[in-house]
């Protein structure tokens, strides 16, 4: 009993120590750069962890029941996924910006076109408007699309959770055969991967609501800082993700004839 309890406390640290890894901490802080609630923050965290838990589970499952063997070729195309989907995020963050930045463009109609930022719920967004003269024109983008895109607590979750998921998939395979060199229990195994995603679903919260805070206490205040610091996240997660998707196809040869790929 003493050595399963053992390997629990190590496989929940070790889940923790997981959640900051630089690819998962880039990840969040593009999805957190929006928000200004710590306990949305954590609950964002929760379910990027969830997701992550859940692939990892499955397929790290598979691997230490019925032995299944990944691929070298398949490894590499999940890790390569966690590539797009960082570049996919830091896009969605720079293109957020942009359509925060305040500008007042006066066209030949007189017409000044400028945004607003405000939150809902916690959220920092913002919308474009314009003026006629002295009287207000309508928005560019009405406020049915805030509601129904913003507002929706499905939408504000599911992001993370399938960002997770894409993480687990990159990440299973390292974690399953490292828990088949060491626990010979087939049992204490799946039990140590639960306890794994447990403590990476406890790491993820914290790492979460810190960001928020730290978004919260520099950019409280000063509006274009706190945007400078989302557009700044965005910018370093397309970074990294193309430094990643390089070394994935061309180093390891993804699309070459041939490939290396050692799970980490």
């Amino acid at each position: 009993m003493i050595a399963l309890l053992s390997i629990l406390a190590i496989g929940f640290f070790l889940g923790m120590r997981h959640a900051t890894d630089p690819d998962h901490v880039i990840a969040v802080t593009t999805i957190v750069s929006n928000h200004r609630s710590s306990a949305r923050a954590a609950l964002i965290g929760a379910f990027w962890g969830l997701g992550h838990t859940l692939t990892i589970f499955l397929v790290g499952t598979g691997i230490i029941l019925f032995n299944l063997v990944i691929p070298p070729r398949i490894g590499l195309s999940m890790e390569f996924s966690v590539a797009l989907m960082l570049i996919f995020l830091g896009v969605l963050n720079l293109r957020s910006f942009l359509r925060s930045a305040p500008n007042v463009v006066p066209n030949e109609k007189c017409e000044i076109v400028h945004t607003h930022s405000h939150s809902h719920g916690g959220i920092v967004h913002s919308h474009p408007h314009v003026h006629l003269g002295p009287s207000h024109g309508r928005q560019a983008v009405p406020d049915w699309v805030d509601r129904v895109f913003f507002g929706k607590k499905l939408y504000q979750y599911a992001r993370p959770f399938i960002v997770g998921l894409v993480h687990g998939l990159a990440g299973s395979a390292a974690v399953a055969l490292l828990v088949l060199t060491t626990i010979q229990n087939v049992h204490w195994a799946v039990a140590y991967l639960l306890i794994f995603g447990v403590g990476t679903i406890a790491g993820m919260m914290l790492i979460t609501m810190s960001i928020a805070s730290a978004f919260t206490v520099v950019g409280k205040g000063r509006e274009k800082f706190s945007r400078r610091l989302a557009l700044a996240s965005g910018l370093i997660s397309i970074v990294f993700g193309l430094f990643v998707a390089y070394q994935i196809c061309f180093v390891n040869g993804l699309f070459g004839s041939h490939v290396q790929w050692t799970p980490r």
